[in-house]
């Protein structure tokens, strides 16, 4: 992490939006000095049984941006996410911005659009994102530099977002007591992922880490916000010196016991495609369900 320096002066205003029903935290990241913000994770609502979309979580984060008098600049999504929907492109058509994910959404696109069996329409070049990052790229949100670096394992396209002393880690990590994520969806590897992890905890110990997901466990309160320090010596599944080896033991055993997310299949053909709900050949958003694929 030592070629990726970071400016611990700089403080942005960070403002969690929890979606209970997916257990997803979503950002609105300010510039201390501007006006400028940028959104990181957003949220589409879906009832997936009743086929319906709203956007009632969007919705509070349009409105407090808007009440506050804020510049977006930025959607980015952390990766391509299996548990919830995007709502990047309904947030960007009313307050503008750029979207954003790593270049490597491209190995995704690849990978499900033969699951979904995608026709020659679906274009696996990213290009239905404004910018796609590759590790070590800068963009600015008002004054604040912003740095992506790319932390694979859970997902090929995962990406970290280093933005003054605040890191968005997606699900690289979760909170000390939470670990991290699974490591078994296609393009997965729980050896990359310990490595990234180790990118992470490379950072220096004040860093503050913001999640994508907290799910509470032991009944506690939901928490989005640790610090590197506090993951080297507390993380349940890498602190205190974990090794390589036995992070792949533990994480490969426990994934085997896990259920697939109950979003999954709306999730990735939605956020494969930067939010866009896809269209059957009348042009009505129609959603497919593969048979024995994942």
């Amino acid at each position: 992490m030592a070629n990726h320096p970071v400016n611990l002066n700089v403080v942005p205003e960070v403002h969690g939006f929890f979606d209970p029903a997916t257990n997803t935290i979503s950002y609105v990241v300010r510039d201390p000095a501007s006006e400028a913000c940028a959104v990181i994770d957003s949220v589409m609502d879906i009832d997936y049984a009743a086929g319906r979309i709203t956007h009632d979580h969007a919705d509070r984060i349009v409105a407090f941006i808007h009440a506050r008098g804020w510049q977006l600049e930025w959607l980015i999504e952390t990766h391509v996410h299996a548990d919830h929907l995007s709502a990047a492109p309904y947030i960007q058509a009313q307050l503008g911005g750029r979207i954003g994910i790593g270049s490597k959404i491209t190995v995704v696109q690849e990978t499900f659009g033969k699951i979904f069996n995608e026709g020659t329409e679906f274009q696996r070049d990213g290009s239905q994102f404004d910018a796609l990052f590759e590790d070590g790229d800068r963009y600015r949100i008002g004054t604040m530099e912003a740095v992506a670096i790319h932390t694979p394992g859970h997902t090929p396209a995962c990406m970290t977002h280093l933005i003054g002393n605040a890191a968005f880690v997606g699900d690289t990590l979760f909170m000390p007591d939470g670990g991290s994520a699974r490591a078994d969806f296609p393009g997965g590897d729980a050896g990359m992922l310990y490595d990234s992890i180790q990118k992470v905890l490379a950072l220096p110990g004040e860093m503050r880490l913001f999640m994508c997901h907290d799910y509470g466990p032991n009944g506690r309160d939901i928490r989005w916000e640790s610090t590197v320090a506090e993951e080297r010596d507390h993380n349940i599944h890498v602190g205190a010196g974990t090794t390589r080896e036995d992070f792949i033991k533990l994480r490969t055993e426990r994934d085997a016991t896990l259920s697939m997310p109950k979003l999954i299949l709306p999730s990735l053909q939605v956020n494969m495609r930067a939010g866009e709900v896809p269209k059957d050949q009348d042009g009505r958003p129609m959603l497919k369900v593969p048979v024995n694929r994942l």
